[in-house]
């Protein structure tokens, strides 16, 4: 740079790029040149001028550097319109190019974060963490958040075998977001199947209520995200109950579904699906989410997120075994858990449809109305209830009952004469057959009546209590070998476990979900319950595990929970899959056992399906002698499955008269009456 001296200022001429220090003085560009003047009057005027925009200021009204940053990074417009008020400011970080202004914003960055812009220390370190989400620091929003790698990319989680190990593909929220809309647009259904008593038939229409909610019991073959996504116009807010038994992501167990995914690409993949679930719940609907603790903690946070902190029940344990030997520092962990949340039910509703089994006296005076006995006490200090400090005495002896000190009594001494004319008070000696020491509220059945009972959080374990007791089917194993002479699934759930879930969560004719079908258990009970359902299961096993399970009770099986809810068989239910189209060349692709078949298959892409972008449609022989010379097999099928558009797997709906696709005339005229169009 060069320097002179003009009207006792000193004038520079700077070469190459412009580096500003707040330390010493600061530039203004006069023709030509950059007058250095003292920094206090140029950080106060630049601290003055971002002050006017609200977004970058605490709640005390002092500016946050980070939010300012963040803003720049972006090149937000506001905030180089309010940089170019100001000439010195806008002589400083921006250059004239042709007469057009040019936001330098490396050199704003670099200012604003220097130690010494701000240089008050409490303000300069409070605000230097910077994080945020959704574009709130975390600071201003209050609350504790979970962050990881991937955690605004969509995880497609697209496997259907348990052996493929399928590398996952992941679609960021904001470089891909075109991608994304269009993976979750609806798809065309296919290969429909309505199974009754008397087999299979023809499906003619798709039955409705009144509200238009499809009223069919539904089990859906397919990647579940995008099946969700699917799914979530027709259901939307209609769902009582979601129930999922999600991959543990335990990395060692036998677990059949894809049980492959690390710790935050396993996050991004339950967040997913969690965050389109929420959509399909009533404001009462309850969702419980089945997991070890491996991953529990982590989750909760996620759904915490998700469902918002108010809304989270309780952690259901579940007893899963009694003690083992050969576990990591001689601890055996012998439960796993369930992660509770309603959409937005209030905290003083009971969502728990449990049924009242209480012990009731039938007496001589109340011949019409037998009753129960309830504490007359309340859990508010006589300080709290001040009018229910009273000594409460016996009309029929004298005998005297003072309040107890450190409770209320429920009535107030306004109340008590006109519940003791209605005779709702029962004292110590009223009746022989009771032993009572303290005076007593009596409740008559038919007060009773439409009410539930409080449900303890432990009624996951009295399942494991009365299975024993049975002898029978202790089991979802068991249950599994009964139905299919055989060991056909990993670690099922037994039904009574899904038929206290169901009973206390729904009534008849509530819809059921389960996006993580397996082996069906959610269904069958459901079925045999009297509950609508939807099953989604992925797994090339679909139709060979649940859709023949749920054949069996629709014929009348009578294992599990048959003979309890007196299960005689009946009901229907209707099959059907998302239509692949490049899932069809993906699931070839896996089961490829030599690379003259990948070549042979790659022929068969390059002229029938949907390619990347920047695929050339082209198979050069020099390209197929460098992809042969490869040699190892897996490699060659990575490469090939690269070249495939993975937001073609399935057929969007949209696409469903594009003759490229083929669908058939009756598909076309089930998915307008299941879509509604």
């Amino acid at each position: 740079m060069t320097f002179r001296q003009t009207h006792g200022k000193l004038k520079i001429s700077y070469v190459g790029e412009k580096t500003l220090s707040p330390n010493r003085y600061y530039p203004t560009q006069n023709e030509g040149y950059y007058v250095l003047m003292p920094k206090e009057n140029f950080n106060e005027k630049l601290t003055a001028l971002l002050k006017e925009k609200s977004d970058f200021l605490d709640d005390t009204g002092e500016l946050i550097p980070a939010a300012v940053r963040d803003h720049a990074c972006r090149l937000d417009h506001d905030l180089i319109k309010l940089l170019l008020k100001e000439e010195e400011i806008k002589a400083a970080f921006f250059d004239e190019i042709d007469g057009h202004w040019i936001f330098n914003h490396n050199t704003f960055i670099n200012y604003i974060t220097d130690k010494n812009f701000l240089a008050n220390a409490y303000t300069r370190f409070r605000n230097k963490i910077g994080l945020n989400i959704e574009g709130k620091f975390l600071r201003e929003r209050g609350e504790v958040s979970l962050v990881w790698p991937y955690k605004d990319c969509v995880l497609e989680g697209g496997q259907t075998k348990e052996a493929e190990k399928r590398k996952e593909i992941f679609f960021n929220e904001i470089l891909a977001q075109d991608e994304i809309n269009r993976m979750f647009d609806p798809k065309v259904l296919t290969n429909w199947k309505r199974h009754t008593v008397e087999g299979e038939q023809d499906i003619a229409d798709i039955q409705r209520y009144e509200n238009g909610t499809i009223r069919e019991n539904l089990i859906i073959k397919g990647n579940n995200l995008i099946a969700l996504h699917t799914l979530k116009q027709q259901f939307r807010g209609q769902v009582k109950l979601i129930y999922i038994d999600p991959p543990y992501n335990t990395g060692s167990d036998s677990f059949g579904y894809n049980d492959n995914f690390n710790h935050s690409s396993w996050l991004t993949f339950m967040r997913n699906r969690l965050e389109v679930a929420r959509e399909f719940l009533k404001d009462d609907g309850v969702i419980l989410i089945h997991i070890d603790d491996q991953e529990m903690h982590y989750l909760k946070l996620v759904a915490d997120d998700l469902f918002g902190r108010d809304n989270f029940i309780a952690t259901v344990p579940r007893k899963t075994r009694s003690g083992k030997s050969d576990v990591p520092y001689k601890l055996s962990q012998d439960f796993d858990w369930m992660l509770m949340y309603t959409k937005g039910a209030s905290k003083k509703d009971n969502i728990f449809q449990r049924d009242i089994s209480r012990r009731y006296y039938e007496t001589p005076d109340f011949p019409d109305d037998e009753w129960r006995l309830s504490d007359l006490t309340k859990q508010t200090t006589i300080q709290e209830r001040p009018k229910s400090n009273f000594t409460l005495e016996n009309p029929r002896n004298g005998e005297k009952f003072p309040v107890n000190p450190n409770r209320s009594w429920s009535i107030t001494i306004d109340t008590v004469d006109e519940y003791l004319k209605k005779q709702k008070i029962v004292f110590p000696g009223d009746y022989d057959f009771l032993n009572i020491k303290r005076p007593a509220m009596r409740v008559f059945k038919s007060e009773d009546i439409g009410k539930t009972a409080y449900v303890s959080s432990d009624f996951l374990n009295q399942v494991m209590d009365e299975l024993l007791k049975r002898m029978v089917n202790s089991k979802g194993t068991d249950e599994i070998v009964e139905i299919f002479g055989r060991k056909a699934f990993s670690y099922p759930k037994n039904e009574l476990l899904m038929q206290r879930i169901i009973e206390y969560t729904t009534k008849e004719g509530d819809i059921v979900l389960d996006f993580h079908l397996g082996s069906g258990t959610t269904t069958a009970v459901a079925h045999k319950m009297g509950r609508q359902y939807i099953g989604i299961e992925q797994m090339d096993y679909a139709e060979t595990l649940p859709v023949e399970r749920l054949k069996k009770v629709i014929t009348g099986e009578q294992g599990g929970i048959s003979e309890s809810v007196n299960w005689q068989g009946g009901g229907d239910f209707i099959y059907s899959e998302l239509m692949p189209y490049n899932q069809t060349y993906m699931d070839k692709i896996q089961t490829a056992q030599s690379s003259e078949a990948l070549v042979a298959l790659w022929r068969d892409i390059a002229e029938n399906s949907f390619l990347n972008w920047y695929v050339n449609e082209q198979m050069p022989e020099e390209a197929v002698k460098d992809f042969t010379a490869i040699g190892d097999l897996e490699a060659q099928k990575h490469l090939l499955a690269e070249l495939l558009d993975k937001n073609q797997l399935y057929v969007n709906l949209s696409e469903i008269e594009d003759a490229d696709f083929e669908v058939n005339e009756a598909d076309k005229v089930l998915n307008r009456a299941f879509y509604g169009e």
